[in-house]
């Protein structure tokens, strides 16, 4: 670790959470009931077939059931979500995910929203976002969670902090904005039209990277001793921030690969657990 440096090791999160789950993992068996993940992946992109291969076998390393649903590139959004309320109406699912993006031909927004409520662990639903606003969302989204769990996890305060997120999706830069926001953090919103984009991002004492871009947050726009979140994940294990620069001027910042990605998974995983229990 570097001298007055916190890296935050999202594996070491991520193992904590998994070690809470495997009783509860346990204690479902014992009742007959095996928490059951079911994906779906449209089409052949390499980097989705990755992501859900690491989610399978995470499931299974922990006792959760995963149920991999491959369709065609030709799938229509018809096809796709009569798949999707075939598993809503399967007792034995538990939690749904979506592997996005989606061929462009597909109506994704439409598909997320053919996903139960009950069942929408990925956090990808408008209601469930409307929850997460509202600060009761069963499922919050997955990867906005494991950020939150993070620095609860080292103890990093978040109230009365100001927070910079910079990216505004709906399943990751406006979701933890609002998480932030209702646990008392003031929050700034920034995106591709904000103006003296670096001058904002100086002002915060948390930030978050979730734009998508490698490398784009530059190592001169922190400020010294802020909390630096990287959510970002680019071809070459690189991530949205330029480590090293920001490194210099962070007390504390998630590396990338094996930072905020594993939580993403544990979460998922945690969602999974929570709906089978609320089911027995």
């Amino acid at each position: 670790m570097t001298e007055s440096k916190l890296i935050l090791d999202g594996a070491r999160v991520a193992q904590a959470i998994k070690d809470e789950l495997a009783g509860r993992v346990h204690k479902l068996s014992e009742r007959g009931v095996t928490p059951c993940l079911a994906t779906i992946l449209v089409g052949d992109d390499p980097a989705s077939e990755t992501y859900v291969r690491m989610k399978g076998n995470a499931c299974r390393r922990l006792g959760i059931a995963s149920r991999k649903v491959e369709l065609g590139a030709e799938t229509t959004t018809e096809e796709l979500l009569a798949v999707i309320r075939g598993l809503n109406e399967d007792p034995t699912v538990h939690g749904i995910l979506l592997q996005h993006p989606v061929p462009n031909h597909i109506d994704e927004r439409a598909a997320f929203e053919a996903i139960d409520l009950a069942k929408d662990v990925d956090g990808v639903t408008t209601l469930g976002f409307a929850q997460n606003a509202f600060g009761f969302a069963a499922y919050p989204s997955c990867t906005p969670a494991a950020i939150v769990a993070i620095l609860d996890h080292y103890r990093i305060p978040i109230e009365g902090k100001h927070a910079v997120v910079v990216g505004r999706s709906p399943i990751l830069g406006k979701p933890v904005s609002l998480m932030l926001l209702n646990r008392n953090a003031t929050v700034t919103i920034c995106h591709s039209k904000t103006r003296d984009l670096d001058r904002v991002v100086g002002t915060g004492d948390l930030v978050v990277a979730a734009v998508g871009k490698p490398k784009f947050i530059q190592g001169g726009w922190i400020k010294e001793g802020a909390v630096v979140l990287d959510a970002g994940y680019n071809p070459g294990n690189v991530g949205d921030v330029d480590y090293e620069a920001c490194l210099a001027r962070a007390s504390a910042i998630t590396p990338v690969p094996a930072g905020v990605g594993p939580v993403t998974i544990a979460t998922l995983l945690k969602h999974t657990v929570e709906a089978a229990e609320r089911r027995v």
